[in-house]
Protein backbone atom coordinates (compact mmCIF):
# COMPACT_ATOMS: atom_id res chain seq x y z
CA UNK A 1 0.00 0.00 0.00
CA UNK A 2 1.47 3.59 -1.34
CA UNK A 3 1.75 6.48 1.67
CA UNK A 4 -1.54 8.86 1.85
CA UNK A 5 -1.99 11.67 -0.50
CA UNK A 6 -5.05 13.01 1.12
CA UNK A 7 -7.36 12.76 4.53
CA UNK A 8 -8.59 9.55 5.45
CA UNK A 9 -10.57 8.12 7.58
CA UNK A 10 -9.19 7.42 10.84
CA UNK A 11 -9.82 4.24 12.39
CA UNK A 12 -8.95 3.90 16.17
CA UNK A 13 -9.89 2.50 19.27
CA UNK A 14 -8.10 2.67 22.80
CA UNK A 15 -6.88 -1.04 22.42
CA UNK A 16 -7.47 -1.65 26.36
CA UNK A 17 -9.58 -4.72 25.36
CA UNK A 18 -9.01 -7.01 22.42
CA UNK A 19 -10.86 -9.81 20.85
CA UNK A 20 -8.52 -12.82 20.39
CA UNK A 21 -8.68 -16.57 18.26
CA UNK A 22 -8.07 -19.47 21.23
CA UNK A 23 -6.50 -21.70 19.68
CA UNK A 24 -7.94 -25.76 19.55
CA UNK A 25 -9.12 -27.89 22.52
CA UNK A 26 -8.28 -24.58 25.15
CA UNK A 27 -10.36 -23.30 27.68
CA UNK A 28 -9.44 -19.34 28.99
CA UNK A 29 -10.78 -18.88 32.25
CA UNK A 30 -12.03 -15.54 33.30
CA UNK A 31 -9.16 -13.65 35.15
CA UNK A 32 -6.68 -15.73 33.48
CA UNK A 33 -3.40 -14.47 32.54
CA UNK A 34 -3.34 -15.80 28.95
CA UNK A 35 -0.80 -15.96 26.48
CA UNK A 36 0.00 -15.92 22.24
CA UNK A 37 1.28 -19.30 21.60
CA UNK A 38 3.69 -19.54 17.82
CA UNK A 39 0.82 -19.29 15.78
CA UNK A 40 -1.13 -16.45 17.11
CA UNK A 41 -3.45 -18.20 18.98
CA UNK A 42 -4.70 -17.77 22.50
CA UNK A 43 -3.50 -20.20 25.38
CA UNK A 44 -3.66 -19.99 29.13
CA UNK A 45 -0.30 -18.69 30.27
CA UNK A 46 2.49 -21.01 31.33
CA UNK A 47 6.25 -21.62 31.90
CA UNK A 48 6.37 -22.71 27.70
CA UNK A 49 8.71 -21.72 25.46
CA UNK A 50 7.26 -18.97 22.78
CA UNK A 51 4.46 -17.87 24.53
CA UNK A 52 3.82 -14.50 24.94
CA UNK A 53 1.58 -12.58 27.50
CA UNK A 54 -0.82 -10.81 25.73
CA UNK A 55 -3.20 -9.69 28.49
CA UNK A 56 -6.02 -11.18 31.24
CA UNK A 57 -9.12 -12.88 30.29
CA UNK A 58 -12.48 -10.42 30.43
CA UNK A 59 -14.37 -13.82 30.22
CA UNK A 60 -14.37 -17.46 29.90
CA UNK A 61 -14.09 -18.52 26.07
CA UNK A 62 -14.31 -21.99 25.55
CA UNK A 63 -12.63 -24.08 22.57
CA UNK A 64 -12.66 -27.19 24.20
CA UNK A 65 -14.70 -28.43 20.80
CA UNK A 66 -13.24 -26.06 18.39
CA UNK A 67 -10.49 -26.10 15.54
CA UNK A 68 -7.91 -23.04 16.20
CA UNK A 69 -9.91 -19.66 15.49
CA UNK A 70 -13.59 -21.15 16.42
CA UNK A 71 -13.88 -19.03 19.64
CA UNK A 72 -12.70 -15.69 20.64
CA UNK A 73 -11.48 -14.43 23.96
CA UNK A 74 -11.65 -10.84 25.08
CA UNK A 75 -8.14 -9.71 26.65
CA UNK A 76 -7.90 -6.71 28.65
CA UNK A 77 -4.27 -5.53 27.64
CA UNK A 78 -3.70 -2.80 30.03
CA UNK A 79 -3.09 -2.15 33.51
CA UNK A 80 -2.28 -3.91 36.58
CA UNK A 81 -3.56 -7.57 37.70
CA UNK A 82 -3.41 -9.31 40.76
CA UNK A 83 -1.37 -12.14 40.84
CA UNK A 84 0.10 -14.83 42.47
CA UNK A 85 3.81 -15.69 44.13
CA UNK A 86 5.64 -18.12 46.24
CA UNK A 87 6.91 -15.34 48.08
CA UNK A 88 6.95 -11.87 47.72
CA UNK A 89 8.53 -8.59 49.80
CA UNK A 90 8.38 -5.14 49.16
CA UNK A 91 12.21 -5.24 47.75
CA UNK A 92 10.31 -6.84 44.66
CA UNK A 93 8.71 -4.22 42.95
CA UNK A 94 10.43 -3.31 39.77
CA UNK A 95 11.54 -6.79 39.29
CA UNK A 96 10.21 -8.95 36.03
CA UNK A 97 8.06 -11.28 36.45
CA UNK A 98 7.60 -14.60 34.66
CA UNK A 99 4.40 -16.60 33.83
CA UNK A 100 4.68 -19.90 35.67
CA UNK A 101 0.29 -20.57 35.14
CA UNK A 102 -2.73 -18.83 34.39
CA UNK A 103 -2.84 -17.19 37.40
CA UNK A 104 0.81 -17.69 38.86
CA UNK A 105 4.09 -15.45 38.52
CA UNK A 106 7.36 -15.77 39.38
CA UNK A 107 10.97 -13.81 39.82
CA UNK A 108 13.99 -15.18 37.42
CA UNK A 109 14.86 -17.39 39.46
CA UNK A 110 11.54 -19.68 39.79
CA UNK A 111 11.04 -19.47 35.68
CA UNK A 112 12.19 -21.70 33.65
CA UNK A 113 11.34 -20.93 29.52
CA UNK A 114 11.22 -17.00 31.08
CA UNK A 115 7.93 -16.32 29.64
CA UNK A 116 7.74 -12.52 30.47
CA UNK A 117 4.62 -11.40 31.94
CA UNK A 118 5.48 -7.88 33.11
CA UNK A 119 6.88 -5.73 36.47
CA UNK A 120 6.17 -6.30 39.59
CA UNK A 121 4.20 -2.87 40.23
CA UNK A 122 3.16 -3.90 43.91
CA UNK A 123 3.06 -6.33 46.97
CA UNK A 124 -0.48 -7.19 48.25
CA UNK A 125 0.79 -9.51 50.97
CA UNK A 126 3.45 -12.04 50.63
CA UNK A 127 2.12 -14.33 48.35
CA UNK A 128 0.03 -11.75 45.47
CA UNK A 129 2.05 -8.99 43.55
CA UNK A 130 0.45 -6.48 41.03
CA UNK A 131 1.98 -7.04 37.61
CA UNK A 132 2.21 -4.05 35.20
CA UNK A 133 0.99 -5.26 32.13
CA UNK A 134 1.68 -2.45 30.14
CA UNK A 135 5.18 -3.63 30.39
CA UNK A 136 4.69 -7.53 28.90
CA UNK A 137 3.99 -5.51 25.43
CA UNK A 138 8.01 -5.23 25.07
CA UNK A 139 8.74 -9.16 24.93
CA UNK A 140 12.59 -9.46 26.05
CA UNK A 141 13.90 -12.47 25.07
CA UNK A 142 15.94 -12.80 28.05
Amino acid sequence: MAALTQDCKLEWKPGNELGYPVAAGKIIYGGALCALNAQGYLVPASDTSGLKIAGVAVERADNTQGADGEATAVVRRHGVCRCAIAAATQADVGKTAYAVDDQTVALAAGSTQKVYAGVIAGVINGTAVWVDLDRAGVYPTT
